[in-house]
């Protein structure tokens, strides 16, 4: 008898055991994402290291990763975790002021439910940016490279988050606080907390409305100006196939600490696709930025950073999990802000292809 009972606790702890290990599979997702390009800039950068103000595609006529990126993810009614690391080019230059223990991190965030019948959240970590219309991972983007916009403003954040989604998912609502401007370590010497909010509306399947805000200090208390930044677009799918993304970013940081006036940037874009087929893709985009101060990109010329961007790229899906994509881009300033053999001029023209594939 007593044999017979120690049995059958030992195939009940199996069935339970196996139980919630089914339980966990059912909650616990991975994926995987690479994407390799090669550019080739036509100002022909030396060193192979192109633009200051770009920290994507940023390598001149060599193969190279992009992004390669794997993620865990936990979901249940309750509780969610997201671990993701990364490497490539992208990471390089994106967290070049990270300590080294961090560089690699893309995700390490918690979120709690906190409310029974309201789709209430409490996240905190390391979290993908609440502001701009594109992200680190390429396929998801209308073009192949990133936004002048999206270049210069968080693509990551590190705090705390509480959002509300509606029942019926037509409002997303959310505020932060953030150790700074695309941060995880705080800078040294800075003792300020920012913060940011975030409204997202969908009337229908077919608009996206989103305004986000940026509130804080990034640098060392001594020398401490407040920066305010507003990101503000429109995401339209006009017809099954035509899609459109009107897009407008404004920023302004105190000129000196305790200062009343204000230096501002600006950068309006409008970003198009449209579907051919199942395989073939056109989009194009057309930007313009002006930071006559130099606030985000430095330029140390008498008009600064005034410059309008046109691209026009191709996809071709291969598989439904691997892209080609192609780009032509070109840059247009209105000073002498790019090099080439030594010699400073106005334009900068470039062509990016990558392949993508994720899983």
């Amino acid at each position: 008898m007593k044999k017979h009972l120690i049995i059958g606790l030992l195939a009940w702890a199996s069935f339970s055991e196996a139980q919630s290990l089914d339980s966990l599979k059912s909650h616990v997702t991975f994926s995987a994402y690479a994407e390799l390009f090669y550019t080739y800039d036509f100002n022909e950068p030396a060193n192979h290291s192109r633009q200051s103000f770009l920290y994507s595609y940023n390598r001149h006529n060599e193969v190279n990763l992009n992004l390669g990126l794997i993620k865990v993810a936990y979901q249940d009614h309750r509780m969610r975790a997201n671990l993701a690391l990364m490497a490539g080019t992208y990471t390089q230059d994106n967290m070049s002021a990270e300590q080294d223990a961090l560089k690699y991190i893309n995700e390490a965030n918690i979120g709690i439910k906190i409310a029974k019948d309201k789709n209430v959240w409490i996240d905190a970590g390391i979290m993908p940016s609440h502001i701009g219309w594109e992200s680190a991972i390429g396929k998801d983007n209308t073009n192949l490279t990133r936004s002048l916009a999206a270049e210069n403003s968080p693509y990551f954040e590190t705090g705390a988050k509480i959002s509300y989604t509606s029942d019926n998912g037509r409002w997303m609502l959310s505020g932060l606080v953030l150790n700074g401007w695309q941060r995880i370590a705080k800078t040294e010497g800075n003792q300020s907390l920012s913060f940011g909010h975030q409204v997202i509306y969908k009337p229908n399947d077919r608009i996206t409305l989103n305004s986000s805000s940026f509130i804080g200090n990034d640098q060392p208390k001594d020398d401490k100006k407040m920066r305010y930044f507003h990101d503000l677009y429109g995401s339209f799918q006009l017809t099954d196939a035509f899609s459109a993304i009107i897009g407008f970013d404004i920023g302004a940081e105190q000129k000196s600490k305790h200062s009343k006036q204000y230096n501002l940037w600006y950068t309006p874009n409008i970003l198009m696709r449209y579907q051919i087929d199942d395989q073939w893709a056109l989009a194009g985009r057309l930007e313009y930025y002006s930071d006559k101060n130099g606030v985000i990109i430095k330029t140390h010329t008498p008009n600064g950073f005034q410059t309008y961007g046109y691209s026009l790229n191709l996809d071709y899906l291969i598989f439904k999990n691997v892209i080609l994509r192609t780009e032509a881009r070109g840059f247009t300033s209105k000073d002498a802000v790019f090099v080439k053999n030594e010699e400073h001029q106005q334009g900068n023209f470039f062509i990016t292809t990558s392949l993508a594939a994720w899983f």
